[in-house]
């Protein structure tokens, strides 16, 4: 059994995507990959289509179907963050009063994002810079989220 149900090669590594039945359930970015995997049809399959046309032609992966397992508060963030669009930011803060709760709160939710991308929680920014990603403040996961933002067109 795969532990992926595709992988891809990108600009920030590979990434790992994960399906169940009509859904993407996860994906992983920065894996560790020997090659790609793409199935010749299938959700993960669409999924991998639609990241690669948002690396290599800047097209957002939308209509992909989601099913993100987290608490009843991590889905409502999850949701405001879809909202986003490609280009755009908005601080920890920002989201937190769309939601009346605080900026960590959101941040711990960004953290636990399964879906990242799918759900863009990289264009959640510190209110001082980019901030952290994926629960790191140095090393490969805040470049590779200002390589995302500066991708999507903002000035990271």
């Amino acid at each position: 059994m795969r532990e992926f149900d595709a992988i891809i090669k990108s600009p920030i590594g590979y990434i790992g995507i994960v399906a169940e039945g009509d859904s993407v359930t996860g994906i992983r970015l920065n894996i560790e990959a020997r090659r790609e995997y793409i199935p010749r049809e299938g959700v993960a399959a669409d999924a991998a289509k639609a990241l690669k046309d948002y690396f290599h032609r800047g097209l957002w992966p939308d209509g992909i179907s989601l099913h993100e397992k987290g608490t009843t508060f991590q889905k409502r963030v999850w949701k405001q963050l879809r909202r986003i669009r490609p280009g755009e930011t908005l601080t920890y803060g920002d989201v937190a009063r769309r939601l009346h709760s605080g900026p960590r709160a959101v941040g711990q939710a960004c953290r636990a994002n399964p879906c990242p991308l799918l759900t863009p929680c990289h264009r959640v920014v510190a209110a001082s810079g980019t901030g952290g990603f994926s629960g790191e403040i140095d090393g490969d996961w805040p470049r590779i989220k200002a390589w995302l933002l500066r991708h999507e067109g903002y000035p990271a």
